[in-house]
């Protein structure tokens, strides 16, 4: 491959750790770690189900950001109120300006870095946000700026094709050498091989492939070292 490409959330970096901390200071009842994870896991899920609508224009970038935390807690019979609700987002976010990659990514990218491999980025989210997680993240070492792509800045998210098409256009990118890594199947995997890419997923949650599916990935890995091994 001569161009790979990497989503950034859950992909190059650890999310539920920002999650976990923010939920601990905010919530005092007692829980376990897998407890938390549970939450994190559906919170996740009504992540990409409400930034669908926000894109779609049904739902304000607020009531995205403040519905999945609100509905994730509703469904462990959690208590918490909009201004709760604002005030954990509010925290998460701050927890985010600590996050870090992988040390194996770090690896990885230096790696692909000496062999001469055209690097880009894909995420999806609001742009602001996400390119305060790049800068936090330091990926202008590895990925020149032209190279990275957010889809609050298109107009277009992932699997949608045209965000995936955009990039084709302004990156000259050749399909058959073009590789795409990210955590989530419907999103990532799916949205690269519509569109003629190969497709690595990246499946340290251990999600299930949805019943279904028309596309399966190239490979699977499921930590961020198997995904070193996988390059190196």
């Amino acid at each position: 491959m001569n161009t790979i490409i990497f989503d950034v959330d859950d992909t190059l970096y650890d999310q539920a750790q920002s999650f976990h901390k923010t939920f601990k200071k905010l919530f005092d009842f007692p829980h376990t770690y897998e407890q938390i994870d549970q939450v994190y896991r559906t919170s996740r899920k009504y992540s990409e189900i409400l930034f669908d609508k926000s894109e779609a224009g049904e739902l304000t970038k607020e009531e995205w950001q403040i519905g999945r935390i609100t509905a994730a807690c509703k469904d462990f019979d959690i208590p918490i109120d909009e201004q709760k609700a604002r005030v954990f987002h509010e925290t998460y976010v701050a927890e985010q300006q600590r996050i870090t990659l992988f040390s194996e990514v770090e690896q990885l990218l230096d790696v692909l870095v000496q062999e001469g491999k055209e690097l880009a980025i894909l995420t999806n989210g609001d742009e602001e946000h996400q390119a305060m997680k790049i800068k936090q993240l330091g990926l202008t070492r590895w990925f020149p700026e032209e190279n990275i792509f957010i889809s609050g800045a298109h107009g277009h998210a992932k699997p949608k094709r045209e965000i995936f098409e955009i990039m084709e256009s302004k990156m000259g990118l050749d399909k058959s050498k073009t590789v795409y890594i990210g955590d989530s199947f419907e999103k990532d995997v799916v949205g690269a091989k519509q569109v003629g890419w190969k497709a690595v997923w990246m499946n340290h949650r251990k999600r299930i492939i949805p019943e279904g599916a028309t596309f399966k990935a190239d490979k699977e890995v499921h930590n961020a070292k198997e995904l070193l091994y996988l390059f190196v």
